[in-house]
């Protein structure tokens, strides 16, 4: 068998090509879609907003407290 990319001769049953790295077949599972920024973008801020929430009512309570 001849590899699609670089014309070399390889094993039949390779997966890839040695020389140039190319995949004789193609894949059979497709990887997971990761997150889009902005959905990571939007917890970011939410958990920023929440922990600066819990620091002014500390500090609120903290210096009621003297």
């Amino acid at each position: 068998m001849q590899c699609r990319n670089c014309g070399t001769e390889i094993a039949d049953k390779a997966l890839i090509c040695y020389r140039c790295g190319t995949a004789t077949a193609e894949a059979k599972y497709k990887p997971a879609a990761t997150p889009r920024a902005s959905a990571r973008r939007g917890r970011n801020t939410a958990i920023l907003i929440a922990l600066l929430l819990i620091a002014l009512l500390a500090l609120y309570f903290w210096s009621g407290l003297r």
